[in-house]
This record gives C-alpha cells, sequence and structure tokens, in this order.
C-alpha cells in the first residue's frame, strides 16, 4: 500500500493519525518517523537488577507506607501502587473506551478534532509534528478536567461516562498522594493556594500506540520527564514504559500490574522540592504486532500558578536552585520543541 502524498496532511488535518497509517498495511513506515542509530532504542541497556518499587495503599495511616512514597519520590521519582481505590471495573471501562475512541472512523475523528475548543479537548498525534524532525509512533486524545458544564458539552460521547468516572476517584488519589509527599517537604496541609499551584489543571490523556512494522527504529514516546506535579499513569497489558536507571545509561522496564497504578514526579516537584524529589525521565516503545494503550492523568499547576523553591524547603537557610516561574511560560517551552530528556528544567534553573 502507498503512503500519503502529504503526510502531515493526512496525520493531522485529516485525523487519520497513525492509526490511519497502521490501517493502510505499510510495510515501512515513513521516513519521518525513522530515528537516527543513536537515538533507538537499545534492549541491551535495559537492566534486569533494578525495578520500581510497588507500594501497598491498602492502610493509608502506616507509618511505613508514607516513608515507602517518601523514599520512591526521593530515590527512583517512579513508583507503582496497588489498592488505590479506584475500583478495577472503572479502570477495564476506561480502556475500552480508549479502543472505542480511536476505532472511530477518521472522518468521525476529525469532526471532533475541528468543533472541539483547545482547552478542553485535543486530537493530535506525535508530540509536536510542527516542532519535531523525527516523528512519534502515537495518537493521542487530550481531555482537559475542566468544569462540568464543559465537560458535558465537549468531551467526546463515546469515552465521557468512563473518563469522567475514572477522573472523579483519581482526584481523592491524587489530593491524598500529593499531601503525603508536601509532609515530607514540611508542609503541613494542602490549602486552596497550594492545590491551585499543584493540581489546578489536570489533564486526562488516551495514547494510542497502533503495531509498527519498524517497531525497532521509531520512538512511541522519545525520553523525557513530564512537567507535571505528578503524572498518573495506567498502562495496559501489553507493556512498554521504559524508565532511567539510576547510573543515568541504562532503563528499567516498568512491567504491568493487574489494577496497579504508575506514580512519577513531575519537574514541579522537583522544582518545588529544590532537587529533593526528582523527576526521572522515561520513554515509551512500541510493538511490531499488538496495539499499546497507556492513560495518563498530567497533575499540572494552574496556567497562571507560580512555580519555584517551596519556603518549608528552604526554611533551613538552603540555597535556591530554581527562580520563580508562571506554569503556562513553562507549559510553552516544553511544547515548543521535541521531547529532549529532562532539558526543560534548566528553563526554571537559576
Amino acid at each position: 500500500m502507498s503512503l500519503p502524498s502529504n503526510l502531515i496532511d493526512f496525520l493531522v488535518s485529516q485525523a487519520h493519525g497513525v492509526k490511519g497509517l497502521s490501517d493502510l498495511g505499510v510495510e515501512a513506515v515513513p521516513d519521518q518517523y525513522i530515528q537516527s542509530l543513536e537515538h533507538r532504542f537499545d534492549n541491551g541497556k535495559v537492566v534486569s537488577h533494578e525495578s520500581i518499587p510497588v507500594i501497598d495503599l491498602a492502610n493509608w495511616e502506616d507509618p511505613d507506607v508514607t516513608e515507602s512514597i517518601f523514599n520512591a519520590a526521593i530515590k527512583w521519582g517512579f513508583f507503582q501502587i496497588v489498592n488505590h481505590g479506584i475500583p478495577l471495573k472503572v479502570i477495564e471501562d476506561l480502556k475500552a473506551s480508549v479502543h472505542r475512541f480511536f476505532e472511530l472512523p477518521a472522518d468521525e475523528k476529525k469532526h471532533i478534532k475541528e468543533n472541539s475548543p483547545s482547552d478542553v479537548v485535543r486530537l493530535a498525534t506525535s508530540f509536536s509534528p510542527h516542532a519535531e524532525s523525527v516523528l512519534e509512533w502515537k495518537d493521542y486524545l487530550h481531555l482537559v478536567y475542566a468544569s462540568e458544564e464543559k465537560i458535558q458539552a465537549y468531551w467526546p460521547a463515546i469515552c465521557k461516562e468512563q473518563s469522567l468516572e475514572y477522573m472523579k476517584h483519581a482526584e481523592v488519589l491524587i489530593r491524598r498522594l500529593l499531601n503525603v509527599l508536601l509532609k515530607g517537604l514540611n508542609v503541613k496541609e494542602m490549602d486552596n493556594e497550594r492545590e491551585h499551584a499543584l493540581m489546578g489543571a489536570m489533564i486526562l490523556d488516551f495514547n494510542y500506540y497502533p503495531p509498527c512494522p519498524n517497531a525497532e527504529a521509531v520512538a512511541g514516546v522519545g525520553p523525557h520527564s513530564d512537567i507535571s506535579s505528578i503524572t498518573v499513569l495506567l498502562q495496559d497489558d501489553n507493556g512498554g514504559l521504559y524508565v532511567r536507571a539510576s547510573d543515568g545509561d541504562n532503563w528499567i522496564f516498568v512491567p504491568p500490574v493487574d489494577g496497579a497504578l504508575v506514580i512519577n514526579i513531575g519537574d514541579v516537584l522537583q522544582i518545588m522540592s529544590n532537587d529533593r524529589y526528582k523527576s526521572i525521565e522515561h520513554q515509551a516503545v512500541v510493538n511490531r504486532a499488538k496495539t499499546r494503550i497507556s492513560i495518563p492523568i498530567f497533575v499540572n499547576p494552574a496556567p497562571d500558578a507560580i512555580i519555584g523553591p517551596l519556603p518549608e524547603v528552604l526554611e533551613e537557610g538552603a540555597e535556591p536552585k530554581y527562580k520563580q516561574v508562571v506554569f503556562s511560560d513553562y507549559f510553552k517551552y516544553f511544547f515548543s520543541k521535541p521531547h529532549d530528556g529532562k532539558e526543560t528544567l534548566e528553563f526554571a534553573r537559576i
């Protein structure tokens, strides 16, 4: 099957995305997706002797649970949680709705794309196609957890109910996790101002990685750290998430655990903690034979929030490592360029 003559028009304007390429049955992906040899994922750099912690949240009051969260945020920047309180049915219904959405005909997805305000719903492909020299093999739906009125008006009907139910459960979990992490920074409680600066703008993403004939030569998502406060990720059973190992060179596979959620520290908490907590590079690889989905919630500050080291972490005379920045400026900078590891953090560094 021949490739479309105008690739970006096919992918973006016509809303086919990479699923459209996969559905064409192409035997080789377009050159625009092929990573240079030095940037390709190397299975030889996956270490088997390290794994991120799995934390059981059945008893939030147990001091060992709190200590485990602190330690994971400091040492790993990533951990998985089980017994988190979100019902398995809610999770499974959400995953099924992701597949239903991306299996819609392209003209229906195009209608959603063209008739949705971008501050509530955004359908896209790759990461930032007009800024990237090499594209990523991923389509995604971006759902902003806005007012009930905007959600009801604009979130796609095929996944609205499942997404909203998941977010209502997840919001409770996110608030509890952030309160625990703040206590580790000597912050007694997350008041309204801190909530605005930590979880004032939450985004639910549906990431869709269709089968790829050149899976070993492309990236699903290139190495990067998240610009969130924290990210709450739901994986499917096909796996594909890798986290930078402590040696800075190798990678750790994050295996799907039934019913678990993956939590990672974002740049915002690294900045606010003055480097006590670490945002860690991670990437996603694709599969030659199987579709993979992942569903992150990016827990972001409100766009107008000012982020910088918290006063509590500087109380004992520590020098701030970051300046005060408006989160919307940080956000725009992140999306103005391709994924580039942790380079975005330098935007805020003193």
